[in-house]
């Protein structure tokens, strides 16, 4: 387990497995395996758990799930959310108040908006903790041996299970325990979570019938990475920033592209709020990026620029801490909850019969390729810029159809994202000087780095053709045409 601390929640990487046993189920002899060397010491607790959901459980829906426990070691507020492979994020906070935290509120606010969160079930659970050590003491994982008693609304359950966490030793003990326990009759879990079998009557739906359009699933999947990023983008994670706004670029361009299958009067405005929360997140992240490109080339320029380039960290920093609080008032806005779902509305809605998506593909490439032929032969950097954003529009729209195409698709994803760096590489040289121009108008080494940009800008715009004749090559192009 991994732990940390955010402000006042602490956060913790849980690594688990679950297992449902029948009630006279044993715990089998695992030592000599996985360096297991003792198993002793043994604690029992009793914990009781409520577990708060909004009237839809769009928590649990959505894989998160949110409690107040009292008992154990770690009595409090936990809201756990998805990790990797075995691994869930959990969030815990101190406190006993029947009213959620808002700094955990405000983890979950992408996903349940403005609905209230209430008690939806209640969990008694009779825990016999055992820990796994090795020869030196050391606390490999813990086997919880539960007896569970569930109430949501009217109905009632009992079972037992198992779970083992990780504590300080690798996946080797997960893999040695699970083979030990499925021999002695354990099998996985049924659920994911104790409240997700004991909510298992409301959290059934209907099965999904037949394939989902391919335009229909693009979209979701960045709406699902918006709300999946949000919590970390509010503190600022350049990282959770970056593909958060990546994600609200992919699903504006998905709406322009095919525009056919979103014939709905909202859809203009729509795009018009997804620019708007773009140029929100951008105004965090494209300071940043600059800073680390700008300050970068000053590494072996000598003492006599470190002025220089202490007034571009200054100034790019500040920028960055302003683009933070507009951020932060942006995803707490109305503007930013009705957009969200306005989007769910949107991709969630059937798509009309509008037409094969690749014939509108090749449309889209096709400006792009008129576009940037304009602006080569023009040399204009505004119209390079624009042939860009135009390419990105195209690349987005081949990703979308690009599962069911395979490695050729994957191919001109490449090529097209390798035009579009350079095309990249060639406007940050022009967004750098006018960055440089703005800060340091009147100093001689802003003027030599100035200098240097304008020479990046000419070599980067040197590397566009050889990058243009790759993504427009017969055999990379040859299955769209087909598709």
């Amino acid at each position: 387990m991994q732990t940390g601390t955010i402000d006042c929640v602490e956060t913790a990487t849980e690594t688990e497995r679950k297992y449902d046993v029948p009630d006279t189920f044993e715990l089998p002899d695992l030592t000599g395996a996985a360096g297991i060397a003792r198993v002793d010491g043994a604690e029992t607790h009793d914990l009781d758990a409520t577990y708060f959901d909004t009237d839809d459980l769009r928590l649990m829906r959505n894989r998160r799930t949110l409690r107040r426990r009292s008992g154990g070691h770690d009595a409090g507020w936990h809201l756990k959310t998805p990790g990797d492979g075995d691994g869930r994020r959990e969030h815990r906070m101190p406190g006993d108040s029947d009213d959620v935290p808002d700094e955990l509120r405000a983890l979950v606010r992408a996903i349940v908006r403005r609905r209230p969160l209430t008690p939806v079930a209640r969990l008694h659970t009779h825990r016999v903790e055992t820990p796994l050590r090795d020869a030196g003491g050391r606390t490999l994982a813990l086997i919880a041996q539960d007896r569970v008693r569930a109430e949501a609304g009217d109905d009632r359950s009992t079972w037992c299970e198992i779970e083992v966490e990780l504590v300080d030793g690798d996946a080797k003990v997960l893999d040695t325990v699970e083979k030990a326990l499925l021999k002695a009759g354990a099998r996985p879990a049924a659920g994911p979570s104790k409240v997700a079998r004991a909510l298992a009557g409301r959290l059934a739906g209907k099965p999904a019938k037949g394939r989902v359009h391919p335009i229909s699933r693009y979209a979701r999947e960045q709406r699902d990475a918006i709300t999946e990023q949000d919590p970390a983008a509010r503190r600022g994670d350049p990282a959770a920033v970056h593909r958060m706004r990546v994600a609200t670029r992919r699903l504006r361009s998905t709406l322009k592209s095919f525009r056919r299958w979103f014939p709905g009067p909202d859809t203009p405005a729509l795009g018009e709020d997804l620019r708007w929360l773009a140029g929100v997140l951008g105004a965090v992240r494209d300071p940043q990026v600059l800073e680390g490109k700008l300050l970068s080339g000053l590494a072996d320029s000598g003492p006599e620029f470190e002025a220089a380039g202490q007034r571009i960290r200054a100034a790019l920093e500040q920028r960055v801490a302003k683009g933070r609080e507009e951020l932060a008032a942006a995803l707490d806005s109305d503007r930013y909850l009705d957009l969200l779902d306005r989007i769910d509305a949107l991709v969630d809605s059937p798509l009309p019969d509008a037409g094969d998506p690749a014939k509108q593909v090749r449309k889209v490439l096709g400006k792009a390729d008129r576009r940037l032929d304009a602006a080569l032969a023009g040399g204009v950097d505004e119209e390079l810029h624009a042939a860009r954003k135009k390419y990105k529009q195209a690349r987005y729209a081949v990703e979308l159809i690009a599962p069911a195409a395979g490695k050729p698709a994957k191919r001109l994803v490449e090529t097209l994202t390798d035009l579009q760096d350079g095309l990249g590489a060639h406007q940050d040289s022009t967004i750098a000087r006018q960055t440089l121009r703005e800060i340091g108008p009147d100093d001689f080494h802003f003027g030599v780095l100035y200098g240097r940009q304008e020479a990046v800008g000419k070599e980067t715009l040197a590397a566009v053709p050889p990058l243009v004749r790759a993504s427009r090559r017969k055999k990379v192009r040859r299955w769209l045409v087909k598709a």
